[in-house]
């Protein structure tokens, strides 16, 4: 039987096994440790932000961050349509009324100038707009030369969903670096991968150490235990940190795989009519290549066909997220536009991409591509 090739299996080596097994012999087994300290050290360091907070997910570190910047009901909140659900939920967590934006067409990522306009008109019929929070869509940064400025003008604090971006940049800053605050998700589908895990980064002292507060519980500096608000159990454990700090180690030598699978399949399509990957480097930015992804524009395809035909060659595909704004737990929210996102849905796909792929498997794809759209 042929084996599957899968989307993005996690790579694990010998240097990640002896990172654990020193967090296991040391006796540190709970949700902190000399390894937390020193994972949240080395990831502000990469991304170069004052401080980084280790939590069990992404998705707790946007609840921790929404929080901290007002989110509650009453309040909305700006994101993508097109993004995984955890943004939107974690958004729904606090209360706050998610707000959907449309993307655009060229990378996926949400329309700054969209996001902008929704700002204004959303305050001007009253709405307490508390934050905005754009999607480094499948490793690749916003426009922030656009929204950063055009928010801060607002009042509107940024909150940089990076969760896919670890090791992007945008005009040479670090995805995870901009706005009040940046999260990254270190989900075993992740280039970095602590199993389950995330990070909440910013260079605002006070918002991370309110949530450092939140994540243990709220509990309060003294002999008891005593709360003076609603805490959450979101710390990351030393043993999973651990992992994270071998998986940094070999950081760029995994980004640079995946480049070079994105380029190999740039290469194998170049004759094919009526395709094109959603986006490549540019003098301004470079994408950490988390997926490969493609968009059929021709009328004889599209990903439900495509992810198909390579599924029965062994090869799993995906869609693009499905937008928020078609999600049936969302059908009432608001939203900005949405066509364009309806479209890459409908018509984008994610390729294998990890960077433990050989070359072989690699080829596999190619070939089942090239049948599959010839």
């Amino acid at each position: 039987m042929t084996e599957r090739i899968h989307l993005s299996k996690a790579e694990v080596t010998e240097v990640e096994e002896g990172f654990v097994l020193d967090a296991l012999r040391s006796g540190w087994i709970a949700p902190l440790g000399p390894h937390v300290d020193a994972f949240e050290a080395e990831i502000a360091e990469q991304v170069g932000v004052r401080n980084a907070l280790a939590l069990s997910s992404g998705t707790a570190a946007l609840h921790l961050a929404l929080l901290h910047l007002g989110a509650r009901p009453g309040t909305a909140v700006l994101c993508p349509t097109m993004t995984f659900a955890a943004t939107a939920n974690a958004i729904a967590y606090t209360g706050a009324e998610p707000v959907f934006v449309d993307s655009q067409a060229s990378d996926g990522n949400v329309d700054p100038h969209l996001m902008l306009e929704a700002a204004r008109t959303l305050r001007s019929k009253g709405v307490d707009v508390v934050a905005a929070c754009p999607v480094d869509l499948f490793g690749r940064a916003c426009d922030y030369d656009v929204l950063e400025p055009g928010l801060a003008e607002l009042g509107i604090p940024l909150l940089e969903d990076a969760a896919e971006a670890l090791g992007a940049n945008f005009e040479g800053r670090a995805a995870g670096s901009f706005g009040a605050a940046g999260v990254l998700s270190f989900n075993g589908n992740k280039i970095l991968t602590t199993s389950g895990g995330g990070m909440l980064l910013s260079n605002d002292d006070e918002l991370i150490a309110h949530a450092r507060k939140l994540s243990t519980q709220a509990r309060e500096p003294v002999p008891w235990y005593e709360h003076t608000e609603i805490g959450y159990n979101y710390r990351l454990s030393n043993i999973l940190a651990a992992l994270g700090r071998g998986q940094l180690t070999r950081l760029d030598d995994m980004i640079a795989r995946r480049r070079e699978i994105r380029a190999q399949y740039v290469a194998a399509l170049v004759n094919i009519d009526g395709v094109r990957f959603l986006f490549d480097d540019s003098a301004t930015r470079t994408d950490n290549c988390w997926l490969t992804t493609l968009v059929i524009e021709r009328d004889d395809q599209n990903a439900d066909s495509l992810v198909a035909a390579l599924s029965s060659k062994s090869v799993e595909a995906r869609h693009l997220w499905k937008p928020m704004h078609l999600q049936p737990v969302y059908r009432s929210a608001r939203a900005f536009g949405g066509s364009v996102s309806e479209t890459l849905f409908a018509r984008g796909v994610t390729l294998p991409s990890g960077s433990n792929l050989s070359d072989e498997a690699v080829t596999r794809v190619h070939a089942a591509l090239e049948e599959a759209l010839a």
